[in-house]
C-alpha cells in the first residue's frame, strides 16, 4: 500500500484521489499513519453502507 506525507497529500490532492481510486493510500503525519484514503466503492464494499451525493452544487454549476 502506498504511503504519502500529509504535506504531500495536501499539495497533490488531485493525484491522491486518482491513486486512491486504484488502491488505498496511507497518509502519514510525522512519519505515523493517520488515515487511509480509499475509493467509495471499496468503502461501500467494506462497510455495507451506501454513500450518496451531498446534493450540494458547486459554485460554478449554479
Amino acid at each position: 500500500m502506498k504511503a504519502v506525507s500529509a504535506r504531500e497529500a495536501k499539495h497533490h490532492f488531485g493525484q491522491l484521489i486518482d491513486e486512491a481510486r486504484a488502491e488505498p493510500v496511507v497518509v502519514e503525519k510525522h512519519g505515523r499513519p493517520v488515515v487511509v484514503v480509499l475509493a467509495v466503492e471499496e468503502y461501500q464494499r467494506l462497510t455495507g453502507r451506501t454513500v450518496e451525493p451531498s446534493g450540494k452544487k458547486r459554485e460554478d454549476e449554479r
